[in-house]
């Protein structure tokens, strides 16, 4: 059975102020390309379809339009879970209606434990559908004092499932948690990926999912295995914060055999829209060519910047993000290769006469004169004094 494993759209999803709908909709069209030409035996969607509980009308759109040209255009299943940015009772509704036409919809766990039965050439693929939800409610809906953690939460899941499996048949999971080799913290995240707990109470080890064929997971937006190679987070198809720079967005395709052992390949999609760093003076960045990249830019100068943002978005249009950082910082910051901070200087390092006249020129387009200069000299110095040097 092959199987398309996609997750985390944040549809309505908003950066800086910006409204990712473009975007989104330009890697979905890619996504059902995709799906008209490997006609995938099902699409599996793990979680965050939308960004937040009360979507945006354009996302609510944006997601019915994809999902009818998925299940009646394509003929294709989908099976979706809730995420923590959705609300449960939103992805729930109308969903046995749904069901007879191929959309399996799971805001909630199911209270019969039942999974989703599709069927290929070897026999019955059971998908077990386990949205995001806190321990709290799984603790009342399995009544399970013991139940405090998401690991304790996923660990009676999964015993639960267990009692049930058919042994004849392929098993798969989805979920939406945050999946680590034993449970214990693990460096994966991404700023755009908001928290489940605190104290590490978040983690799931994953070891629960031994009884499972291929778990198709979603919350963490960087595609890659946790412990098992076919425990496998699809991440999400757009980079959403400048954290996830570096990452390769795509989706996962999954050809289960007549064993149940997965293969999985990564396929990878094409931004309208770049998200990435720029580091230039004002000078280099005049020389850019205009691109629309989502960019957060660095300008390396020894003076304050008059009016930045207006000066990168001559070259960048979209620009998301400016600050400064001086030249002597930056030179100082790439000797060390450490990561540094991207803020600028406090003035209080710097040459307050100095910052005064670069800003007086900026402002006046005049030089400060030697008197003037000699005069903001004597005033700051005597404000200085008053303070105590705290000036």
């Amino acid at each position: 059975m092959k199987l398309l494993h996609t997750a985390d759209w944040h549809l309505g999803k908003l950066i800086h102020g910006v409204y990712m709908t473009e975007d989104q909709r330009h890697v979905l069209e890619q996504m059902m390309d995709a799906i008209r030409i490997e006609k995938p035996d099902a699409v599996i969607i793990a979680g965050d379809l939308y960004d937040r509980a009360v979507p945006p009308t354009e996302a609510v759109e944006l997601l019915d339009d994809a999902l009818r040209r998925i299940v009646i255009d394509l003929e294709t299943p989908v099976l979706a879970i809730s995420g923590n940015h959705d609300s449960p009772d939103r992805i729930s509704f109308g969903t046995s209606m749904m069901e007879s036409r191929g959309l399996y919809l799971a805001g909630q766990l199911r209270e019969d434990g039942q999974p989703v039965v599709l069927r290929d050439e070897y026999g019955e693929v059971h998908f077990h559908l386990v949205p995001y939800a806190d321990p709290a409610q799984i603790r009342h809906r399995l009544g399970d004092e013991a139940i405090r953690s998401h690991d304790d939460a996923m660990h009676a899941i999964v015993s639960r499932l267990e009692q049930t499996m058919d042994p004849s048949a392929r098993h798969v999971l989805i979920g939406h948690a945050f999946i680590t080799p034993t449970g214990e913290s693990a460096d994966n995240t991404s700023e755009s990926e908001r928290p489940l707990a605190i104290g590490g109470a978040e983690h799931v080890s994953a070891a629960h999912f031994r009884p499972f064929h291929y778990v198709a997971l979603g919350h963490l937006h960087q595609a890659h295995y946790v412990r098992y190679e076919h425990i496998r987070y699809a991440g999400s198809p757009l980079k959403y914060s400048i954290s996830e720079e570096k990452h390769n967005k795509g989706y996962l395709m999954v050809d289960l055999d007549k064993d149940g052992q997965a293969t999985v390949e990564k396929r990878e999609l094409r931004p309208l829209r770049d998200m990435r760093r720029v580091e230039a003076t004002l000078e280099e960045l005049e020389q850019h060519e205009v691109c629309d990249d989502y960019v957060f830019v660095t300008l390396l100068s020894d003076h304050p910047v008059l009016f930045p943002m207006e000066k990168v978005r001559a070259v960048y249009p979209n620009a998301m993000h400016v600050e400064r950082r001086t030249r002597t910082a930056a030179v100082e910051h790439a000797a060390s290769g450490s990561a540094g901070s991207d803020a600028a200087p406090r003035r209080s390092e710097s040459d307050p006469a100095e910052l005064f006249a670069a800003f007086y020129e900026e402002v006046k387009g005049i030089p400060l004169t030697k008197e003037k200069r000699m005069l903001f000299e004597r005033e700051f110095g005597a404000l200085q004094q008053a303070s105590g040097g705290e000036a």
